[in-house]
């Protein structure tokens, strides 16, 4: 089985601009790129799980969300980081079993690509983050707190 860290989007891995819906808006936070590089050396799958309500607000087109994936998915892959997969809930808080705090993104992940979610890591920048992943039984949860995350983050992470 393979072991992941399974990753919200904004305010993560980008800066969070609610309901992004143009591609050329995306800014990546510091250090990203150079942390989630150690991530694959380290032997992990790289997992974006994130909530886009704005799909159902009317606010973003699923072109657009596909856009967005698809050029951090470009960006990364400039720097020979490659994403197993990207997961999104497009629902309000309706109490659908995908919506995080819920750990149905990651359950499903889980499913689609043998993933051990006891050797898994979750991070995020709220509370629901850190849930989903604790609710999925990942065996340790990051929350960003601060914007220098990334930089230090192979000191946190040893």
């Amino acid at each position: 089985m393979n072991k992941a860290v399974f990753l919200d989007r904004d305010g993560t891995i980008i800066k969070n601009i609610p309901y992004l819906n143009d591609y050329t808006k995306i800014e990546y936070l510091k250090g990203v790129f150079k942390a989630f590089d150690f991530l694959k050396k380290e032997g992990f799958l790289l997992v974006i799980v994130t909530n886009q309500s704005g799909i159902k607000r009317g606010l973003i087109s699923l072109e657009q969300l596909k856009e967005i994936n698809d050029q951090i998915i470009k960006d990364f892959k400039a720097c020979e980081v490659d994403f197993a997969g990207i997961y999104f809930c497009p629902h309000l808080d309706e109490g659908c079993e995908c919506r995080k705090p819920e750990p149905g993104m990651l359950l499903t992940a889980s499913k689609d690509l043998d993933i051990d979610l006891s050797q898994s890591i979750m991070i995020g920048d709220s509370m629901r983050d850190i849930e989903a992943g604790e609710r999925a039984g990942c065996k340790e949860a990051f929350l960003i707190e601060e914007e220098g995350f990334w930089e230090s983050f192979e000191e946190t992470f040893k």
